[in-house]
């Protein structure tokens, strides 16, 4: 089927590759990953545009020796088939089959563990220095986007390398906004000029000779400011040379010839060097390069027509759209924030109809919770949408900068729960745990996706910090739950009467309780339902009711077990001393892998099934 795919064997192959045969093993893979990605899912056009840079950097480099971080991962995939799991990419994503992301466990040439953005330089600079203290030589690349390129973890690497002058390369796939505009013939020249090692021996000669008198020393500063204000006009990466690293570029990253030259050249550059690479994400794919967004992550689909094959359902997300939208429509202090997950996070329409109101801040979670803060306490009500795994790199932010002043921000926390694909990096099963610990928040969550409109508008109206947690996609149990619609500050709903065992969900997990009292009720168990739409605080006096009753309780969360709503509420039934047998589900102390949500439920014990099991056996 592919002529020089189907032959390729390892990465030595690459290296005996003409330019001709690697620009046709290019066409080859965007063909393979189309075609396995339309039936899998997964990050698509973010890979297509990186083929030729990813043949170029092994043509030049030696992974056996040389270590390259692909920062956040999800254009690896290019690097998964060359480094020996070209056959395993019908299992990619799914339970016990590839990973989405680079992964130590998974190939000696996974250099770091990656899912989250930004990561990349950092981790390049301790594995630098790590090799530098040892002695050993060998080459250490960072490869990051323009997009992960404004997380602050990445600008504190640059400053720290540009300082201390680490031999570091770093590779910048601009893939969306070119930094620099002067792409041409004179940006090229000075690129040929600064790189050629004959110009930077004479430079260094002169400087060192001018600067051993007085008159010189004068001189060579004078020649220093002239040359850095002739580079300040025609090249744009001064931003770089100013803190200290050499800038290279722009260059054209579907150009395998001039790929392989410029790289070639930095591999040889002392000290912290960065390429700047303009890619086009989507290459080679019409729908693709068309709609980027639409096929970063990206479910199945069908290949001739470009469209989604997954169902077309309400989901959580779309009904956060709408119930911000809605609040904003009343109330003109409401702004939302996001941390460049416009589109996932459902907030299309409210930039599109308030984009004075609107601020996607990059991928920058810390900045974007201190803003929100600096919004409450001048009289605004933030709402900042953002992924649960990604609210964590922004804890300190939560605690110092909203709880302890108690602002009214709003943390709309998408992709609670289990997420499935994209694995343990993503998996948000720990914001219960992280976020109950801080005082002053208020964490709750919507049994179904109508109950998320109506609890945005109610928090709104409150004057402190409130999480709203909810999960991925939308309801399993369609059209036969009814929301409700006013809230009273700690208080749970009984959604269900019952006998002698109580079930506490959270969420999502509601729906699943109520599933699983309909299964008991067939070997003569029924269970009453309490819906715990206040994780924090726990409504302690509908618990003291039930423990004095003598029930037993069931507590259902898609949290892990440590530190989530049933360690509340066991430590809550112990400070009453009360001693009703308690039954705690949800995930364990481990990073779970990735897989559909529903294999995922089964492996920890949370589907109905097992679920009905636990009880009967329980009882």
């Amino acid at each position: 089927m592919y002529n020089i795919l189907d032959k390729y064997e390892d990465l030595d192959d690459i290296k005996n590759m003409s330019n001709d045969k690697l620009k046709e093993f290019s066409s080859e893979i965007r063909e393979f990953l189309i075609e396995k990605i339309s039936k899998t899912g997964g990050h698509l056009a973010s890979n297509l545009g990186v083929v030729e840079l990813t043949l170029s950097l092994y043509k030049v480099f030696n992974l056996k020796k040389d270590k390259i971080i692909w920062d956040v991962g999800h254009q690896a995939y290019v690097h998964k088939i060359l480094t020996g799991r070209r056959d395993k990419f019908d299992s990619l994503r799914q339970f016990d089959g590839l990973s989405g992301f680079p992964k130590r466990s998974e190939s000696p040439y996974d250099a770091f563990d990656t899912g989250h953005s930004s990561t990349s330089i950092s981790a390049a600079v301790g594995i630098a220095r790590a090799r530098d203290l040892s002695k050993e030589n060998y080459k250490v690349i960072a490869v990051i986007g323009d997009g992960a390129l404004t997380g602050g973890m990445a600008i504190e690497a640059l400053n720290d390398i540009g300082y201390k002058k680490t031999n570091v390369i770093i590779i910048l796939n601009d893939n969306q906004m070119s930094i620099a505009k002067n792409v041409g013939s004179i940006s090229r020249y000075l690129n040929n000029l600064r790189l050629d090692p004959k110009y930077n021996k004479l430079k260094k000669d002169v400087k060192s000779k001018l600067q051993r008198t007085n008159i010189g020393s004068e001189v060579a500063n004078s020649i220093e400011k002239i040359k850095g204000g002739i580079k300040q006009m025609v090249v744009d990466g001064m931003f770089f040379e100013d803190i200290g690293i050499k800038y290279l570029g722009p260059i054209d990253g579907h150009n395998i010839e001039e790929l392989i030259r410029v790289i070639s050249k930095a591999k040889e550059v002392k000290g912290p060097v960065i390429l700047h690479v303009i890619t086009k994400k989507g290459k080679g794919y019409k729908y693709a390069e068309e709609n980027p967004n639409k096929f970063h992550g990206v479910g199945k689909f069908d290949l001739k027509s470009g469209e989604i094959l997954s169902k077309s359902k309400d989901t959580y997300s779309k009904a956060f759209g709408r119930a911000i939208l809605e609040v904003a429509k009343n109330n003109n202090k409401v702004v939302g924030i996001t941390a460049a997950m416009t589109d996932g996070s459902g907030l299309c329409p409210f930039s599109k109809e308030f984009p004075e109101r609107f601020f996607d801040v990059g991928i920058s979670e810390q900045h974007a919770v201190t803003m929100a803060a600096g919004l409450a306490v001048s009289g605004y009500r933030p709402i900042f949408a953002v992924y649960s795994t990604f609210l964590q790199r922004a804890y300190d932010q939560v605690l110092h900068d909203v709880c302890i002043q108690k602002l009214p921000v709003i943390f709309a926390i998408d992709r609670a729960g289990i997420v499935g694909e994209d694995g343990e990096t993503h998996q948000g099963v720990f914001d219960i745990s992280y976020l109950s610990s801080i005082p002053n928040i208020t964490i709750m969550a919507p049994k179904c996706v109508e109950e998320l409109e109506y609890i945005i508008k109610w928090s709104v109206k409150q004057n402190y910090p409130i999480a709203v947690r909810y999960p991925k996609g939308g309801d399993d149990i369609l059209g036969s739950i009814v929301p409700l619609k006013e809230f009273t500050y700690g208080k749970w709903e009984i959604l269900n009467d019952g006998k002698e065992i109580a079930i506490v969900a959270v969420g999502k997990m509601v729906q699943r309780a109520l599933m699983v009292k309909n299964e008991l009720l067939k070997f003569g168990i029924n269970c009453a339902i309490i819906n715990a739409t206040f994780i924090k605080p726990i409504d302690t006096e509908l618990l003291n009711k039930f423990a004095r009753d003598n029930f037993k309780f069931v507590i259902i969360e898609d949290n892990v077990l440590h530190g989530g709503i049933g360690s509340l509420i066991l430590e809550h039934l112990n400070s009453e001393k009360l001693k009703n047998d308690v039954l705690t589900l949800g995930f364990k102390d481990e990073f779970i892998t990735h897989g559909s949500t529903e294999i995922l439920y089964k492996l920890y014990g949370l589907d109905v099934k097992s679920i009905c099991e636990k009880i009967i056996s329980f009882k």
